[in-house]
Parts: structure tokens; sequence; C-alpha cells
């Protein structure tokens, strides 16, 4: 990511995010990855996935071939998976919930049409956060509602698709022939969802996503882990910025963070860059480099340091 400047990661970051989400929508449909509840058979990567049961049951293979066939084919691939999973987690941090998640696409998408309408990112906001010359037009509302509503339905579709036969879902669908058990699932996750997405989805991706939570933890675990370090040497820069609650940063961060923060405050960092992005564009206004950037190994330890010696020095001058 060195190699790109700041507009190229967010193109990237965007093409990603567009990549797997078609990918989260289509596997089913592919045979990529869904388990079939009819069949009671689990498909990848447009194979039938079978840990050699049956055959084992016919006589055909040997109990010691079963469980190497139990081991190599589901015990394995599940450590490997969590395990390189966890170590980008604790090298990177969030970097799947920021680059490649689906659901926090739709949080961004989301977050741009209410604050249209709205000037805010989240209902619960009680501050106007104003960029890019943005006026709060009211004729955003219906887009942004309509927006959840889909979302939601799109979400509670698909997830019904990896485990029911995606061809029987969407064609009882358009054809209005859905069953009884289809449709009330249907109904019940789609007003869940879309009440998720219009109300709550800041709040599920920072405590209610386990995917995100394991992320987070694994990260907080490594001092090396990677950073948005700031630097303090030049604090003062940051009052130049011309952003309504004086840092630019602040403005653009989707999770509602303080990106300046240390690290412990910013525990559901999804690392998407766009606090790097928006620090080197206002300061690049003014001719000055940027005041964010990203840091790991031995430089995000110093980090991390520098800024665990600043929150000790913070605690020891409030008032007793």
């Amino acid at each position: 990511m060195t190699a790109l400047n700041q507009a190229q990661r967010q193109t990237l970051r965007r093409s990603l995010q567009l990549g797997f989400f078609a990918l989260f929508v289509l596997a089913p449909a592919l045979n990529l990855l869904r388990f079939d509840l009819n069949e009671t058979q689990l498909w990848f990567l447009g194979q039938r996935w079978s840990l050699g049961l049956d055959a084992f049951k016919a006589g055909e293979t040997t109990a010691a071939q079963t469980a190497i066939n139990i081991f190599t084919r589901a015990f394995l691939p599940a450590i490997l998976l969590i395990a390189g999973f966890l170590f980008i987690a604790w090298r990177y941090g969030r970097l799947y919930c920021g680059w490649l998640c689906p659901h926090f696409a739709g949080v961004e998408l989301l977050n741009d049409l209410l604050h249209r309408a709205t000037a805010k990112f989240s209902l619960w906001d009680r501050v106007r956060i104003k960029r890019q010359g943005r006026e709060p037009d009211r004729r955003w509302w219906p887009v942004f509602g309509l927006a959840c509503l889909l979302m939601g339905a799109l979400w509670a579709v698909t997830l019904l698709s990896y485990l029911l036969p995606p061809a029987e879902i969407w064609g009882n669908l358009l054809n209005g022939g859905l069953t009884a058990n289809q449709a009330r699932f249907l109904g019940i996750a789609t007003l869940i969802f879309t009440a998720e997405f219009a109300f709550a989805r800041h709040l599920f991706c920072r405590f209610g996503c386990a995917v995100g939570l394991f992320q987070s933890l694994a990260w907080m675990a490594n001092p090396k882990g990677m950073v948005v370090a700031f630097d303090r040497d030049k604090a003062r820069d940051c009052r130049s910025c011309d952003e309504p609650r004086g840092s630019a940063c602040d403005s653009v961060c989707p999770m509602r963070l303080h990106p300046r923060n240390i690290k412990r405050m910013m525990f559901s960092c999804v690392q998407c860059g766009q606090c790097i992005e928006a620090c080197d564009k206002s300061q690049g206004q003014q001719g000055r480099g940027q005041l964010l950037e990203w840091q790991v190994g031995l430089d995000a330890v110093r980090e991390t340091l520098r800024q665990k010696k600043l929150d000790q020095q913070t605690r020891q001058d409030r008032p007793q």
C-alpha cells in the first residue's frame, strides 16, 4: 500500500469492497460456498464437500481412513483459515472489515446518504458535520429509507440462499410462490436487517459482530500491529483544518472514532485509511505534509509507547 497515494488507496479499497460484495451475493448461486439443508450437503468451489461418512457407513472405507478424511477436510482447513485470519488481524487490525466486508460497504453507503439528508452519519449524532460543501437536503430522506429497506431485503434473501437452493429461492420470490416458512424467514430477516442498517449499523460493527471483535482483540494484543500514527510534534497544524469540528480526520471516520486518539480508544478502527486521506488533502491544501500515517512493526511500538506515556501524563494532570 505504500506505493499508492491516498486517492489510489481508496479507489483500490472501493474496488475490493465491490468485488467482495458481488462474491458474497453470487457465491451460493455459483455453488462456491453454501450448505443445502434439503440435501444436508456442503458445496465448496462448485464441488460437493464430503467428510466420507457415507462411504464409512457403506463399508467402503475404514475407520482410520474416515478419521483422516475428517481431519484433512474439516479440522485442518478450519484451523488454517482461522489462524491465517487472526494473524492478519494481529498484524494489521480489522483489515477485513475496512477493505472487504460487505456489511461495512453498506454502512459507508448509508452513512453518505444520511449525511446528504441530515449532515450526520448516524441518527443518534448530536452534532452536524458539514463537509464537501454539502448542506442538509430533506429530499435524501426517502433515498436513505429505501436503501435501508433494499439492503435489508438483499441480506435476507442472500443468507437464505446459503441454506436453500438459490434457484428455488429466487424463482419463488419472482413468481410469488414462496413457501410459508420461506416468506416468514424473509419477512422477519428483512425487518431486522432494515432496522439494524437504519438505527444500529455502527453499534453492530463495534460490538455485535464477532468477526470484527476477534480481529480487534488480536490486534490489541500486538504492540507491533499497524496503527494510524499522529505526528504530535506538529499537532498545532490541526487547528488550521477547515472543518467545523477542528479536524478533517474526525469528520470522515465511518466508525465515528477520533483517529488521533490512543490505540485502546481506537479498538474498532477498520484501517480504512479515510482519515489519512482527509488529513493529506487538508494539509496539502496549505502546503504542508500529512500528520497521520500508517505505521507497523517497531514504528508502531514507538507510537504505542508514546501514546501510553501521553495518556499517563494526562491522567496525572487531572484534578483529584
